[in-house]
């Protein structure tokens, strides 16, 4: 499958933008507790959970270098094919569950303009549960060549804010990073009529590599 440059470079990590208000206090604490733990029995029983919090916290907001994938509609998730489902409209809706070891930065799934995107309030029931559905969402929209494609990222239980990188009527290349979720939760892309997926349910997808569309 051919691939194309945005300017990254495999290999190379980076730290989700969006992720200052959940590093910055735990790698603090962290840090306060390993340095205090040197004079004291009391800080070293403390530093041993929030050193392990920190990494968990660093490895969760891991944002990866990918040369991306080309293809109509590629996957803006990491994570997992939760569902395939026909729409009443023709489309075909890709569901794609992101657990906490995922890397949670989302990609755009086409090339083309931000049309809109709109915050939903609603719960926080866990992202793999069909009752998500009614989750805190924001809803995408993008003009592309294959028409209006509509992208939406889920909240999960503890994951109570999604974070847009891009705003509406930004233009954005395929596989660039346009927004992150926080902790545990959902992607869907839906399809266009015509355009047949080239998943199936339960197989792992990669933010910008996984193709979901066939030939």
């Amino acid at each position: 499958m051919p691939h194309r440059s945005l300017s990254e470079e495999p290999g190379r990590v980076r730290f989700a933008r969006g992720a200052s208000p959940w590093v910055v206090p735990t790698v603090a604490t962290a840090a306060l507790s390993l340095a205090k733990a040197r004079h004291s029995g009391r800080w070293a029983a403390v530093a041993v959970p929030t050193t392990v919090l920190a990494a968990g916290m660093l490895w969760f907001f891991r944002d990866p270098d990918r040369e991306i994938a080309t293809g109509r509609v590629i996957s803006p998730a990491d994570g997992v094919v939760q569902s395939i489902m026909p729409w009443a409209d023709g489309r075909t809706r890709v569901a794609i569950f992101m657990s906490p070891l995922n890397v949670h930065v989302n990609r755009a799934p086409v090339a083309g303009t931000v049309r809109s995107l709109e915050h939903v309030p609603g719960g926080y029931v866990p992202a793999f549960n069909k009752e998500s559905e009614n989750n805190e969402r924001v809803v995408w929209h993008f003009d592309s060549e294959l028409g209006d494609i509509e992208m939406v990222q889920i909240a999960g239980t503890v994951a109570r804010r999604i974070v847009p990188y891009v705003p509406q009527g930004c233009k954005v290349e395929q596989g660039e990073r346009i927004g992150l979720i926080r902790f545990g939760s959902r992607v869907d892309v839906y399809l266009p009529e015509g355009i047949d997926p080239a998943v199936e349910v339960g197989q792992p997808t990669t933010a910008g590599v996984t193709r979901l569309d066939r030939d």
